[in-house]
């Protein structure tokens, strides 16, 4: 491979032709420490052998350990989504035992605590009087809550605090869902004490269907 000027890469031999060269002649390779070097490679001296150099070995340890931290992870959600639709049946379990519209709150309260370990669990009915045990929102405060008629919210509104009562001053985060109800419209909500807790960027598969079930299960209790 030899020439003047600049290369022209369409001349150059393939890897093929490179491999057959090097087969039959080694030393082309092991005679040349500085591109043994730069290949991350070196010849052991005591025997015509050539073994990966510290460079190398750098790489190849540096590859597993990002192999590894990425199977890790890959675990620990699998783990962490196992565990929240375990939580998520249970929970539903215990929604379905309810009788009235004010045991239906205070279940839902009792598996955020409990089940999910967040600071609280509230409904809220906007309008009409509200049942036992559900928060009275003002004429306005879902659009107000829920902006661009969104069905859902993850992260913080300070306005929507009211909804968790006494828990209100630990609430730092929180998830928010529309409930279609005959007496007008309807508001479910998490409260954690986490400000990590709810946050936007948070799938919101599981309180979307939290949503549905609480919602399908206040419809029938309150005749609807």
């Amino acid at each position: 491979m030899s020439g003047v000027g600049e290369a022209d890469f369409s001349d150059e031999p393939g890897p093929e032709t490179v491999r057959a060269a090097l087969l039959r002649r080694p030393d082309i390779l092991t005679s040349d420490p500085e591109t043994l070097q730069a290949l991350g490679l070196a010849l052991r001296p005591d025997a015509r052998v050539v073994e990966f150099g510290p460079a190398a070995l750098a790489r190849v340890s540096e590859t597993a350990r990002r192999e590894g931290e990425a199977r890790a992870r890959l675990e620990a959600v699998a783990r962490a989504n196992f565990a929240a639709q375990a939580q998520t049946r249970e929970a539903v379990i215990d929604l379905l035992d309810a009788r009235a519209p004010a045991d239906l709150a205070l279940r839902l309260d009792e598996i955020a605590r409990v089940r999910f370990g967040l600071q609280a669990g509230a409904l809220g009915l906007e309008g009409s009087p509200p049942p036992e045990g559900w928060r009275h929102l003002p004429d306005g405060a879902l659009a107000r809550l829920l902006e661009d008629d969104a069905d859902l919210l993850l992260g913080f509104r300070p306005t929507a605090l009211g909804l968790f009562g006494d828990q209100a001053p630990f609430i730092r985060s929180m998830a928010l869902a529309r409930l279609n109800l005959p007496g007008g419209p309807g508001l479910m909500g998490f409260g954690s004490g986490d400000p990590e807790g709810f946050t936007p960027d948070m799938g919101p598969e599981l309180v979307a269907f939290m949503a549905r079930v609480t919602q399908s299960l206040a419809r029938r209790l309150m005749g609807a």
